[in-house]
């Protein structure tokens, strides 16, 4: 059995790409008006997962290719521009780095921060200047530790607004699948999480604060389990519902951390946000190699 680390070393050198170039390129120039694309959307994300994996400039990669296509010839030489011009814009569907199933589903949410650039830290403390944090929120299937729901923001956006908007995302991800249940911190604990979970049908595991009221208060669901956990107590409380299992969540981010960095190469807000949400559907298919 080949070791997992091996298999997504041979990802990087995949060129599954090739097979596709002329279909792709055909499709994508099929009533262009003005410039025709000269590179399929397959090469331009493997370009993107080199730059954002293995940390290689864009100038890198235009020399990384012009060898390449010493030894390939059905691979063009590429300029660093069109790399950045196209991966900026590229694409990716996050549903498209899932492995299909019919199986249902548990998800774990939870967020956290990335760097807004290497010397962030350094200016912070010396020049006493607010670089700021992009915030990232995903949902996790716990079982197959892939992310299925992402949502980049500022810094100031809190957990629970972003609560809403992943599991709706998730649902529509998972294509139908059911989700059964989703866990989070006490982070989402207010009546706006637990009536969404009501809406959908979804099993509420989110750690209720220890001074929490037992009233409805606009949310029957969140009552019911307040009052479980309490009586419950936390240990009882957590094995009930599987709880240690949101660790998923936390792997995730470690695994997009320690592998692709804990800050962004980009300088544009939007460019920014990009490349955060790539990191994690790269970590998909990396997960997935």
């Amino acid at each position: 059995m080949v070791n997992i680390l091996v298999r997504r070393g041979e990802l990087y050198f995949s060129f599954e790409f090739l097979d596709s170039w002329a279909t792709d390129i055909a499709q994508m120039n099929e009533g262009k008006v003005g410039r025709r694309y000269e590179f399929p959307e397959p090469f331009i994300q493997h370009l993107m997962m080199l730059h954002i994996i293995l940390n290689a400039s864009y100038r890198s990669l235009e020399g990384m290719v012009r060898k390449l296509s010493t030894y390939i010839p059905a691979i063009q030489p590429i300029d660093y521009t069109t790399i950045w011009k196209r991966g900026t814009k590229l694409d990716l569907e996050l549903s498209d780095t899932i492995v299909e199933s019919n199986e249902p589903v548990v998800i774990a949410i939870d967020s956290s921060v990335i760097k807004v650039t290497n010397r962030g830290e350094w200016m912070r403390e010396v020049w006493k200047v607010h670089r700021g944090w992009i915030k990232v929120h995903i949902a996790v299937n716990v079982k197959t530790k892939e992310v299925v729901g992402i949502e980049v923001t500022d810094e100031k956006v809190g957990d629970s607004r972003m609560f809403g908007p992943l599991i709706d995302q998730s649902k529509e991800i998972l294509h139908g699948r059911k989700i059964e249940q989703a866990d989070a911190d006490g982070a989402y604990d207010t009546r706006e999480a637990f009536n969404k979970l009501a809406e959908n049908n979804i099993m509420p595991a989110i750690k209720i604060r220890s001074n929490t009221s037992t009233k409805a208060r606009g949310s029957p669901l969140r009552a019911k389990h307040a009052r479980e956990y309490l009586e419950m107590g936390y240990k009882s409380w957590k094995k009930k519902y599987d709880y240690g299992k949101r660790w998923a969540v936390e792997g995730a981010f470690s695994l997009v951390k320690r592998i692709m960095g804990e800050s962004v190469s980009a300088t544009k807000t939007e460019n920014m946000f990009h490349e955060v949400g790539l990191k994690f559907k790269f970590a998909n298919i990396l997960i997935n190699a």
